[in-house]
């Protein structure tokens, strides 16, 4: 006899061997209880979750020979025949196939007739999101009003793309991803049945790459057992199902705590080297620092008392709260990245030496606040703290820290001077704050930008260049994040000086999102790309930048008319000057042969 899959061997045979969806159950329980049977049901919900065993569990208990009952005997011929697919009374379809407007209207010729044997006629269809909108519309009145002997049940993943007219006529049950937990505790059941010794951590495993899904579980161990024999390990799931033990992930997690830029590099490269796809590894290492970040903010909520739970742990003693938000947020952002990117490997290694440079920088100052732990302040070691820096290099990077903040800081006089000489004078009115900020009374949430640069090069050869490539940016940021160019698209480039260019909004909202910092970095990226060379974004409002041209044309013409009118007399002896066209005539044709006429 050929092997029969274990989903299918194992498929539930009751509502009681239903698991993970509880509520769902116990309601369909109740009305084959009372006789609250309705005409159609929608169950909605991912892939593996039991939709269509409920289904075809429903079918039994309104036709089980002993019933209706909320169980099904599974003993009497019609339980057996709906078990094996032969009543003809319970037609289940694929709307995958069958999605034409044909199909459903046999199906609405058919439902008038009577069940040849059953108590009902019961019409499974499966995937009915694949459905046409004329299959739907030659659906709709059977489905509001059908026989009274005739049961619709639809299943689907994608609810969504379902009419609001369908989903109107049905009641709807949504089932859930089931837990980890559930699905380990059913995996362990099966394995005694079937007599395979299998470690717990490696049932984990199996459980947290199914995703929520049951029959995926079961999919994966049947792979699993078919590689290892009927002994189970943690070593065989990951090496059958290529993905990275926790062991890995551990390390990756020191090593960017620690700044260990060249362990991380080797990680990384082991990983991809093993073929390994860049996007579900990182994926990986988001989850494992949600479940340590879990386990600190709540120990023992999914401590299990092995050696993962022990790997989580070391990590969270290491880490600070703050850190592990930061990782999760800096790694989140470049999963997003890496859908687009045509070398996903070159980012998930730009993501890891981002995350061991700034988990450092964030552990140097303040107080952790989800537990009040006092933050221990990080220095700079010797070459030997930190494996594969050179003393050099880090001196040299300190010296261009320190003349970046010196920069800093006269920067910042520089802005903070003009501000102090036009403050008004003790008891003088103030001016209100809304003058300060945009329309609507807001006032400004940012250090006041000094537009005097941008108004000197305003009209330059350098804002030609980039207003002639603007669309092209646009471009460019739109292939990055739809959002992001949405807000952009409001902005105007005004003026650029040096490697800064100056973009005016109409509508603060637009400006405000496209300062975010990762939004900020997106579009700098996208300009050096379109560009070839660093630019540095800088936004100002329209009305802002209206009014300080204004101002400056202003300044303009009253130093102009401070400065006296003077009248010089030409001096009689002075020859006056050649026009430059006589010059070039007399060089073409000689100067023998040109003679100047006066009027």
């Amino acid at each position: 006899m050929s092997h029969l899959a274990l989903y299918r061997a194992w498929r539930p045979q009751s509502f009681a061997d239903v698991v993970g969806q509880d509520m769902i159950i116990q309601t369909l329980k109740n009305a084959l209880a009372e006789g609250r049977l309705t005409h159609a049901y929608l169950f909605n919900g991912p892939r593996g979750t039991g939709k269509t065993t409920a289904a075809k569990l429903l079918a039994k208990a309104v036709n089980c020979l002993n019933g209706p009952a909320p169980e099904p005997c599974n003993e009497c011929e019609m339980c057996r025949r709906i078990a094996d697919g032969s009543l003809v009374d319970v037609i289940e379809l694929d709307a995958a196939s069958n999605n034409g407007v044909d199909e459903i209207r046999d199906i609405r010729e058919k439902v008038k007739y009577a069940p040849t044997e059953a108590r009902y006629k019961v019409y499974i269809i499966d995937e009915v999101h694949m459905l046409t909108i004329g299959a739907f519309n030659a659906l709709l009145k059977t489905l509001e009003e059908p026989p009274p002997h005739v049961i619709f049940i639809l299943a689907t993943t994608e609810p969504h793309k379902l009419p609001v007219t369908i989903i109107s006529r049905c009641q709807r049950y949504d089932f859930r991803r089931i837990a980890p937990g559930v699905i380990v505790d059913r995996l362990k059941t099966i394995c005694r049945a079937e007599n395979i010794e299998a470690e717990e951590q490696a049932l984990w495993q199996v459980a947290r790459l199914a995703d929520g899904g049951m029959r995926d579980a079961l999919s994966l161990l049947d792979q699993v057992i078919a590689a290892s024999g009927r002994t189970i390990t943690l070593h065989d799931v990951v090496a059958v199902t290529g993905s990275l033990p926790l062991e890995r992930f551990a390390k990756m997690a020191e090593a960017a705590l620690a700044g260990d830029i060249g362990t991380a590099l080797e990680l990384t490269e082991h990983m991809l080297g093993e073929g390994k796809n860049a996007e579900k590894c990182l994926e990986d290492f988001i989850t494992f620092y949600r479940d340590v970040l879990l386990l600190k903010l709540l120990p023992g909520r999914e401590e299990r008392g092995d050696e993962a739970d022990a790997l989580r742990r070391r990590v969270a003693d290491a880490y600070e709260t703050r850190q592990l938000f930061r990782a999760i947020e800096l790694l989140s952002r470049a999963s997003g990245d890496l859908k687009y990117a045509a070398q996903p490997g070159i980012v998930f290694e730009v993501s890891l030496l981002k995350l061991c440079t700034s988990l450092g920088e964030d552990g140097r100052s303040g107080d952790d606040s989800a537990n009040g732990a006092t933050r221990t302040t990080l220095r700079a070691e010797p070459a030997a703290a930190a494996p594969g820096h050179d003393p050099a290099a880090l001196a040299a990077l300190e010296r261009r820290i320190a003349a970046l903040e010196a920069r800093f800081a006269a920067t910042g006089a520089a802005l903070t001077a003009p501000a102090a000489a036009s403050a008004p004078p003790p008891g003088a009115a103030r001016r209100p704050a809304a003058a300060s900020g945009d329309a609507s009374g807001r006032p400004a949430a940012r250090p006041k930008l000094n537009l005097e640069p941008f108004l000197r090069e305003e009209g330059a050869e350098a804002l030609r260049e980039i207003t002639s490539r603007w669309a092209e940016l646009l471009n460019r940021v739109k292939e990055r994040k739809i959002s992001v160019h949405a807000w952009l698209r409001d902005g105007e480039p005004k003026a650029v000086s040096g490697d800064e260019v100056l973009v005016a909004f109409k509508n603060v909202i637009h400006r405000e999102t496209t300062e975010k910092p990762g939004n900020r970095q997106l579009i700098e990226q996208a300009m050096a790309e379109t560009y070839r060379r660093p630019l540095v974004l800088r936004t100002v409002m329209l009305s802002q930048w209206e009014e300080a041209k204004a101002a400056a044309g202003e300044t303009s013409a009253a130093r102009a008319a401070a400065e006296p009118l003077r009248l010089e007399q030409d001096d009689p002896s002075a020859e006056p000057a050649e026009p430059p066209w006589v010059r070039e005539a007399i060089d073409l044709f000689g100067e023998d042969m040109v003679v100047i006429k006066e009027d």
